[in-house]
């Protein structure tokens, strides 16, 4: 099939189908969707989450490397019903796969994806003979790569992989593989996919963070496989006002992230519930030390999503769906009664109406191991 075909599909798709008063999105991209696409997969609607008081000393802030991977291997056993390890990991996986694992370090130093953690997904990779030339992690922002620093972590020829050097670099993207929308009349228009998404990679583990965000509600699955894999996004909010509601399913729907995208490992082990992406106050520092796992991701982020509305309850704090004007304020956002901007936490909901997952909580089948 030839690529104008391919466009004339992304531009018929049913995933553009807007609700009233939304951005109109075009996709444009070259790929057909895979006949069973990664998201949202094998485990539609299921949630494993493992947690283990050992998991991390929050006296010394200190993942304890041994107990995760051990959180790895129960909720690997549990979401598949395999008696080993390397059977679970290959329901996913195969030797001759090239594997991105998509991290989120954009709030390092104080709260990343946890190298702990890619450790322990990258030994059971090389457990099923995947070589080690063929692993990356890789995140946008090659600066942040380097501050969570996990080359002492890994296997040497694991290749660790920025796609942007200096910000808004382009070389790195697809420029035949992208998402247009118009918000504030801005002068371009266009995510484009990172090209080792569309042109190299086989399959993606999505390694996301677990922790509030204060324009899109939370940052999990979802807002680490959109937001992270284009460029271009953070021009979806200005001022008081995000389309984060829309645009991370949008994102997430384009192939061939969506197909390639098989597998979620929400690292819970630290989290934020004020201020996030970053981390604007230590006080806003928690830990669930714990790890959520499944395909789902629509799932996995209804589970986040409880998780900081209980602790933002307890903490005496507005609800993630808070949608008053009084409690709009600019940043930074160092007194949780207010934020910058009205969170969208309803992109994850959204998101299920594109067929990325499930989001009704009777239907999703959540299961809890605690070591």
């Amino acid at each position: 099939m030839n690529r104008r075909t391919f466009l004339h599909l992304a531009a018929t798709s049913p995933l553009l189908a807007q609700e009233p008063d939304l951005p109109h999105y075009r996709i444009v991209t070259r790929f057909a969707p895979a006949a069973h696409p990664g998201m949202p997969g094998l485990y539609r609607g299921k949630a494993v989450r493992v947690h283990s008081e050992r998991a991390v000393d929050v006296a010394s802030n200190r993942v304890d490397a041994p107990t995760v991977r051990a959180m790895v291997s129960a909720g690997m056993r549990e979401l598949t019903g395999a008696s080993t390890d390397r059977d679970a990991w290959s329901h996913f996986i195969s030797h001759d796969d090239i594997v991105g694992i998509k991290v989120n370090c954009s709030g390092a130093p104080e709260i990343n994806s946890n190298p702990e953690l890619v450790s322990a997904i990258i030994e059971n990779l090389l457990r099923l003979d995947v070589p080690a030339e063929h692993i990356y992690i890789y995140d946008r922002f090659e600066n942040q790569l380097k501050i969570v620093n996990f080359a002492p972590h890994v296997p040497a020829g694991v290749k660790i992989s920025g796609a942007e050097n200096f910000r808004n670099s382009i070389l790195s993207y697809d420029p035949f593989t992208y998402v247009e929308v118009d918000f504030f009349g801005e002068d371009d228009t266009r995510s484009n996919l990172i090209r080792l998404v569309s042109d190299k990679f086989t399959k993606i583990i999505n390694v996301p963070t677990m922790k509030e965000h204060r324009a899109a509600g939370v940052t999990g699955c979802l807002k680490n496989i959109a937001y992270g894999d284009f460029s271009n996004v953070a021009r979806s909010h200005l001022k008081t006002k995000t389309n984060t509601y829309s645009f991370i399913g949008t994102l997430a729907s384009v192939e061939p992230l969506r197909s390639r995208t098989v597998l979620n490992v929400m690292d819970g082990l630290r989290s934020l519930w004020q201020g996030g992406p970053f981390l604007q106050s230590p006080k806003f520092l928690f830990f669930p030390k714990q790890i959520v796992l499944g395909t789902d991701p629509v799932a996995l982020d209804h589970l986040l999503i409880e998780m900081i509305e209980t602790k933002r309850k307890a903490e005496g704090a507005p609800s993630l769906f808070d949608r008053s004007t009084s409690h709009i304020k600019p940043g930074p956002e160092l007194d949780p009664r207010f934020n910058s901007f009205i969170r969208e936490p309803g992109h994850v909901e959204y998101a299920s109406k594109l067929g990325l997952g499930v989001f009704e909580r009777s239907q999703i089948n959540e299961k809890v191991v605690n070591l």
